[in-house]
C-alpha cells in the first residue's frame, strides 16, 4: 500500500473504484512530468445553498477529490509518484446568492494538503456555476507533477 493510501486509511477514508470517462476523453493525459486529470463530478446533486448545504458540499468536494486520486492511481499505479499538486480547478453548482465557493472547494484542497504536505499546496480556481453535468453540486479537475 502506498504512503498516501496509508494516510487515507488513518483518516478513515479510502479510494473508491476508479470511474471510467462518460464521454470521448481520457481520465488523465501525461505530458513530460505533468499529469492533467480530467474533470469529475460529485455524486451529490443540486444547487449549493438551496438544495445542498455548504457543509455537505464541502464533503462532496473532498469525496470528488478521492475520485480524482482513484483515477490517477489507476493510470500511473502509485499515488506516491505525485511530487506536487500544481493546479486545482473547482466548480460549485451555486444558488444565485451563494458566494462562498472557495470554502466549499477547501474540502478538496485540505485533503491534498493533509496527504502531501507542502507539495499538496496548489494554485486554485473556485468558481460558481449555474449548472454542472448531471446536476452535480461539485466538479473538479487538476494538474499534478509526477516522477517517471
Amino acid at each position: 500500500m502506498s504512503r498516501v493510501e496509508t494516510a487515507l486509511a488513518e483518516m478513515g477514508l479510502a479510494l473508491p473504484p476508479a470511474k471510467t470517462p462518460v464521454a470521448n476523453y481520457l481520465g488523465t493525459k501525461q505530458c513530460g512530468n505533468m499529469l492533467f486529470v480530467s474533470g469529475r463530478v460529485s455524486v451529490v446533486r443540486g444547487k449549493v445553498d438551496t438544495e445542498v448545504s455548504a457543509e455537505d458540499a464541502k464533503l462532496a468536494a473532498r469525496d470528488t477529490m478521492l475520485d480524482l486520486l482513484a483515477i490517477i492511481k489507476a493510470d500511473i499505479g502509485n499515488l506516491d509518484r505525485i511530487t506536487s499538486i500544481l493546479k486545482l480547478r473547482g466548480f460549485v453548482n451555486s444558488a444565485e446568492s451563494f458566494k462562498s465557493q472557495p470554502q466549499i472547494i477547501d474540502g478538496a484542497s485540505e485533503l491534498l494538503i493533509a496527504l502531501y504536505g507542502e507539495a499538496g499546496r496548489h494554485a486554485r480556481t473556485a468558481t460558481g456555476a449555474a449548472q454542472l453535468p448531471y446536476g452535480a453540486s461539485i466538479q473538479l479537475d487538476m494538474v499534478v507533477e509526477i516522477t517517471s
